[in-house]
């Protein structure tokens, strides 16, 4: 078994084709075939099931999917030690990240690490739940996760390192009036409507928590695409939960977000593996420990606003 074998199994498994997958690696249909034939008959299992032009992955496919991610990883992050040393200034770093954190504070940590290390790139996928995000990282997906939830991490197996807390404001059609500075009382929300997200995330748990406490809420739309929750506040279509990091793109879609009473906050932290991180990973780590401490990411205690 080697890099190529392993390089070439993945390829198939992210394009879904053994054609496509043949295209990204820059080799000939019949070639990588063969090697996923070779690498089938070394391991004695067929790791694909193929179903006309289409493959799915067996059940023992799916095993070996997260140790060839994790090998591949480690021998990417290998060869880029020695490039720090050769003084390579280039690379790319994967991330998976949840929507809320994928705007705040992932943005602004982006931004930050580009004025240093100009050369490293980014490749941002997209989570909905923390364990999605979290099995991202495990099984290779990822080198660095981003989760957020109702109470700080904590992980066993991967390193987490605490970022930011965002509390959950109240997103509506910006009035007439500016909204006053006391935060709106759950109960007053009786008679709401609310677009939510699908079950996973904080937002959609506080709200059917106000549900299940006999606040009579109507969920008038469940959207899979948060970016499109913003959209619907301004159109009227009901109100929304979010976290505060959202204020800004609020304010660009003619949305007011107010405080809410006892909400709870976002936190949001940066998981990775224990060990086998590349040069930038680690460099990234640093840039975000760093802007957490330096309060330029600001955390929150639970019902307060962030300071502008």
């Amino acid at each position: 078994m080697d890099i190529r074998q392993l390089r070439q199994f993945l390829a198939v498994v992210d394009t879904g084709s053994f054609t496509k997958a043949a295209e990204a690696m820059l080799v000939a249909q019949p070639s990588l075939s063969q090697t996923i034939k070779g690498l089938e008959r070394e391991l004695g299992v067929s790791l694909f099931h193929r179903i006309g032009r289409t493959v799915r992955l067996s059940e023992a496919g799916r095993e070996f999917e997260g140790p060839a991610r994790l090998a591949v990883r480690d021998l990417d992050a290998a060869k880029a030690h020695i490039d720090r040393l050769r003084g390579l200034q280039a690379g790319r770093i994967e991330i998976a990240a949840m929507p809320s954190p994928s705007i705040e504070p992932l943005s602004s940590l982006m931004a930050s690490f580009t004025l240093a290390h100009p050369k490293i790139a980014f490749a941002v996928d997209g989570t909905f739940t923390a364990e999605e995000t979290l099995e991202a990282v495990r099984h290779g997906r990822a080198e660095i996760g981003f989760p957020g939830s109702r109470e700080p991490l904590k992980v066993k197996d991967l390193d987490v390192l605490e970022v930011t807390a965002h509390p959950l404001m109240l997103a509506r059609p910006r009035s007439q009036t500016p909204p006053g500075p006391a935060p709106v009382d759950p109960r007053a929300l009786a008679g709401t409507r609310f677009i939510v997200s699908h079950p996973g995330s904080l937002m959609r748990a506080y709200v059917d928590g106000l549900i299940a406490e006999g606040i009579d809420i109507d969920i008038t739309a469940e959207v899979a695409h948060r970016s499109s929750i913003l959209p619907l506040v301004r159109a009227g279509l009901g109100s929304a939960v979010l976290p505060s990091a959202w204020q800004v793109f609020a304010a660009a879609n003619d949305v007011e977000m107010v405080p809410l009473r006892g909400a709870p906050a976002l936190h949001v932290s940066a998981v990775s593996r224990p060990a086998g991180l590349t040069p930038a990973v680690a460099a990234f780590l640093g840039t975000a420990a760093r802007l957490g401490d330096s309060g330029l990411l600001p955390r929150t205690e639970e019902g307060s606003l962030p300071q502008p």
